[in-house]
């Protein structure tokens, strides 16, 4: 069993999308995160954040790193998000779910992915 942190709702933004004319603007998208570690006791006992993730880093981090380049997938965006936080942070396994609001008279589309580190 491991512990997670979950990071919900993340507002970023991407030029992201198939035409090129729906990749000239900014859209909004939302992502919502689940970071897996080994545990938090150390964290905990220690009342240390070197001995966890630094959430509010990982926010920042995968906001720049959706204005990265333009893609055309959200799914290639969930898979740059998961293999990042696998290199940068001490996790096991990251969840990543990408929404979209893009289609009328849909709330939105989204796609969810999960990766382990090696």
């Amino acid at each position: 069993m491991s512990d997670h942190i979950r990071i919900k709702g993340l507002e970023v933004f991407a030029h992201i999308g198939v035409p090129d004319e729906e990749r000239a603007t900014l859209q909004k998208l939302l992502v919502n995160l689940e970071l897996y570690v080994e545990s938090f006791a150390n964290a905990a006992a220690n009342d240390d954040l070197s001995n966890t993730v630094d959430y509010s880093d990982v926010v920042l981090k995968v906001r720049a790193l959706t204005l990265n380049h333009p893609r055309k997938l959200i799914e290639a965006l969930a898979e740059d998000i998961a293999g990042f936080v696998l290199r940068t942070y001490p996790v096991r396994c990251v969840s990543v779910e990408v929404e979209k609001f893009i289609l009328p008279g849909v709330q939105c589309v989204a796609v969810s992915i999960t990766r382990s580190a090696s």
